[in-house]
């Protein structure tokens, strides 16, 4: 906090990279699962993972529709075409993009 009651907006972190589920989202996809799906749980992962930004005024829907947004990026990543820190640092300037003032 800072000054009279105004939050800070946070500075959200770059996770590691969850090979190991990337790999099952990847497998999840190629078996058939609807991508929408597979969205979902890699939004519920960042949420666990930045759960500050809730704080910060964006809640779960509107991050649920942030990330679905970066679903052509999200796609490229499992796909093995972006690499994680540059789908990953994309994602974390759009939800900081997104942030109240």
């Amino acid at each position: 906090m800072t000054g009279a009651g105004v939050v800070e907006r946070p500075r959200l972190h770059l996770p590691d990279e969850p090979f190991g589920h990337r790999e099952a989202w990847w497998s999840a996809v190629l078996d058939g699962t609807a991508y929408d799906e597979v969205l979902a749980e890699v939004a519920t992962w960042l949420w666990a993972r930045w759960r500050i930004v809730e704080q910060a005024g964006i809640d779960r829907p509107a991050f649920d529709a942030v990330v679905a947004g970066y679903r052509r990026e999200l796609w490229l990543w499992l796909a093995g075409e972006r690499t994680w820190e540059q789908c990953c640092s994309g994602l974390v300037g759009r939800i900081g993009r997104r942030f109240p003032t």
